[in-house]
């Protein structure tokens, strides 16, 4: 806990304005944090989601569109990068579970947290304010600023207090609705006027950084989309070059096995104006590779994956297809698809995984 003064609040380059949090509680210090120009609620979260069916969505949504999947309880539902890079932020509830769906267009991190902390429930809203270009948010309930990378608590009541981070990979919105054609997806009825399906960040992922003050870590580009990965406080990022030669990689981090999944065929929502033809940068996935108790290794396909010990193919969202395992599911493991520079700034002791022969 860093002791607060009044010197540093007066140097602050952001707004205490409208705050009601208790900026003498933190974990950082004030220099760290930079305004992004909107003020509170400037980027506006989405409070009561409208959802339509796949059949809808197709009306609007182009196959290789990205979208976040979050599915819990047997209830799936997709949120569209092309909305969420709007927003931000979507307090929604997912098979009985309070969640908020988030993404920060500027380190490209789309993450899914538990509302729930012990027992106080909790929405969020944006702050408007960026800590080494990432999104700070904020709760309404005790206005606690919250690092959305990190999901932990800045400064406010709840400092140092940790949400859970919950599985909700990006991939394309055909392979989504391939995988869960009896889904939901998140409307354009927002109640908000937007460009929804427009980058307002055009080549931002082939320019360079904005709004960032921090230090980059020279493993890696700047803007490098990597796998990035937290299993107890040990870390790692697989490069997308990599993975996209590779195609599978087996891994095993904090003791646990795991499996990383990458297939062609997802826009980056950051690219061209208009996210629809954006350029292609692949999706990945996770999983424990694990059913029952038989331990699988996979290899890639012209279609998906297949396991070695069974030959049960799978696609990307971990289901068995076709084979002795067919209609089973990998447990999947959260995840992030980062930009670099904000892995590295928020985990700089993280391993980078260089390849089979790195």
């Amino acid at each position: 806990m860093i002791e607060g003064n009044d010197d540093e609040l007066d140097r602050a380059r952001f707004s205490i304005r409208g705050w009601s949090t208790d900026f003498s509680k933190r974990t950082i210090p004030l220099s760290d944090i930079l305004s992004g120009g909107p003020g509170k609620d400037g980027i506006p979260a989405i409070d009561d989601p409208q959802f339509e069916s796949i059949a809808d969505g197709d009306l609007w949504l182009v196959d290789s569109e990205p979208v976040q999947v979050v599915d819990i309880n047997g209830e799936v539902k997709a949120y569209p990068l092309g909305i969420l890079i709007w927003h931000e932020i979507v307090n929604d509830t997912v098979g009985g579970v309070p969640v908020v769906v988030t993404y920060c267009p500027l380190c490209n991190s789309a993450l899914t947290f538990n509302r729930r902390l012990g027992d106080r429930l909790l929405d969020f809203g944006v702050s408007g304010n960026l800590r080494f270009s990432d999104m700070i948010m904020y709760d309404r309930q005790t206005e606690t600023w919250w690092q959305q990378l990190e999901g932990v608590g800045i400064i406010g009541d709840l400092v140092n207090q940790q949400l859970t981070v919950l599985p909700s990979p990006v991939v394309s919105w055909e392979q989504f609705k391939m995988a869960h054609p009896d889904a939901t997806v998140l409307s354009r009825d927002t109640g908000y006027n937007r460009r929804y399906g427009n980058n307002p960040y055009s080549l931002y992922d082939t320019g360079s950084l904005f709004l960032f003050t921090g230090s980059t870590d020279a493993r890696l580009k700047a803007l490098d989309r990597v796998v990035a990965i937290d299993e107890g406080g040990e870390t790692v990022a697989f490069p997308f070059d990599v993975l996209s030669e590779e195609r599978v990689v087996s891994y095993t981090l904090g003791g646990k096995d795991l499996v990383v999944f990458f297939q062609a065929g997802t826009n980056s929502a950051l690219d061209a104006s208009n996210i629809a033809v954006g350029r292609d940068v692949g999706a990945t996935n996770v999983f424990r590779p694990i059913v029952g108790e038989q331990q699988l290794t996979f290899e890639a396909s012209d279609t998906g994956f297949i396991d070695n010990e069974t030959g049960t193919t799978w696609n990307l969202l971990g289901q068995g297809l076709t084979g002795p395992l067919a209609r089973e599911q990998l447990e999947a493991v959260a995840h992030g698809n980062h930009f670099w520079f904000a892995w590295g700034v928020f985990k700089p002791d993280t391993v980078v995984y260089t390849g089979v022969t790195g």
